[in-house]
């Protein structure tokens, strides 16, 4: 599978942005998803993962609220729609896919990587 992120830029405090993951080689209805991000300095850390079928979702509680993540298994991608963005937020954000079918999302990890997508929060 490869993974092919995008929709980063550059947003002001407060402002919106949406990223998208775009999946080929392989269907990703078979996956649960997630999206991840490493701030500078820092270690890279869980954002949130969707279910198989889209209807389960679990969010960090730094984002909670504020984002959300959708896939699409027609178009087979994932989506983060980001609000209310923080400096704190300024991250490059990575998609992922496990492959295994989790109970509980919060477990999920990233048996493939996509390429990540720069989001700067300016003050």
């Amino acid at each position: 599978v490869q993974l092919q992120a995008s929709g980063g830029g550059l947003v002001q405090a407060g402002g919106s942005l949406r990223l998208s993951c775009v999946a080929s080689g392989r269907a990703l209805g078979s996956y649960t998803l997630a999206w991840f991000r490493r701030a500078p300095g820092k270690e890279r850390e869980f954002v949130a993962a969707v279910s198989l079928n889209g209807d389960s979702t679990h969010y960090s509680d730094s984002v909670r609220g504020r984002f959300y993540v959708s896939r699409d298994i027609v178009k087979n991608n994932i989506s983060l729609q980001m609000n209310s963005l923080k400096p704190e937020d300024t991250a490059v954000y990575y998609c992922a896919a496990d492959g295994r079918i989790l109970t509980n999302l919060a477990n999920v990890r990233g048996d493939y990587w996509g390429r990540g997508t720069l989001v700067t929060v300016s003050s």
